[in-house]
């Protein structure tokens, strides 16, 4: 499997991801991050009781939510971005293999091969962008009320409030995770990084 690599970076490391593409993990992260916010305040008595502005706080919620798509979009115009996105996209077997390593918390790397990206990242990219997407449309739903019947806005309130929790959680695990890999951390925070973590956690990509 052939596989585009990135230029190479500095003699201390290699190319990771490029400016467009930290730029929109940054951006969306932030209106992720104000989407969660103000839904938490929107939803826990207490968060509510001490921010108050309930409307204010739902009208930051309404247009976060709206503009979360807006720096994919615009990071479309990058080719770099685009073919990240491909990568993204396109599952090889040695995927299969990551993930059936995965299922069994066989921690050796040799059994779990991967590409720039590994199957879990491919896999929590596909559902989060998904969730989104249903997020949006769910949110329209509730935010125009005179457009819809009562059982439809009914049943999106009931996804929408299910599907933020199950957001938030993941949210948390992908945080969680991040945390523990500082060398994952420094790859989206400067683009660059070290040649050993790269043969050690993406084997199949040969920077």
């Amino acid at each position: 499997m052939s596989l585009r690599l990135d230029a190479p970076g500095p003699a201390t490391g290699v190319r990771r991801f490029g400016h467009a593409s930290r730029w929109v993990h940054r951006t969306t992260a932030a209106l992720m991050g104000v989407c969660v916010v103000t839904a938490a305040c929107l939803y826990i008595p207490q968060l509510a009781e001490l921010v108050g502005r309930r409307e204010l706080v739902v009208r930051i919620h309404e247009w976060a939510g709206l503009a979360l798509p807006v720096p994919v979009l615009a990071g479309l115009a990058s080719r770099a971005f685009r073919a990240d996105l491909g990568f993204l996209n396109r599952f090889g077997p040695h995927d299969r293999v990551w993930l059936r390593a995965a299922l069994r918390r066989d921690k050796r790397r040799a059994s779990r091969p991967a590409g720039k990206f590994n199957a879990g990242q491919k896999i929590y990219a596909a559902w989060i962008a998904g969730a989104t997407l249903v997020m949006i449309g769910t949110g329209l739903l509730m935010w125009f009320t005179h457009l819809t019947p009562l059982v439809w806005r009914t049943s999106a309130t009931f996804v929408h409030d299910w599907l933020a929790l199950t957001i938030g959680i993941v949210l948390a695990g992908h945080i969680g995770m991040a945390l523990g890999d500082s060398e994952a951390r420094r790859g989206m925070r400067t683009g660059s990084v070290s040649r050993e973590w790269a043969e050690r956690e993406h084997s199949l990509w040969r920077p």
